[in-house]
């Protein structure tokens, strides 16, 4: 499962980015970067925090901040 989400979060990242450089080159028109950019974003902000929580410690609990 945590494999599964990093690809997807790879993969989500790639449509952000990939589309900005070929509209940036001329091969691909602004409204369909805009498109798949918000798509893109969308799905990273899904699918990243759930691979990418952390550990906490033992005794955090205990802590007070």
């Amino acid at each position: 499962m945590n494999l599964a989400l990093k690809i997807v979060s790879a993969v989500a990242i790639a449509l952000v980015t990939i589309p900005s450089v070929l509209y940036f080159t001329g091969t691909m028109a602004p409204e369909t970067v805009k498109t798949i950019a918000l798509v893109g974003t969308v799905v990273w902000f899904i699918a990243t925090p759930l691979w990418m929580g952390r550990e906490l410690p033992i005794d955090a609990d205990n802590i007070e901040i």
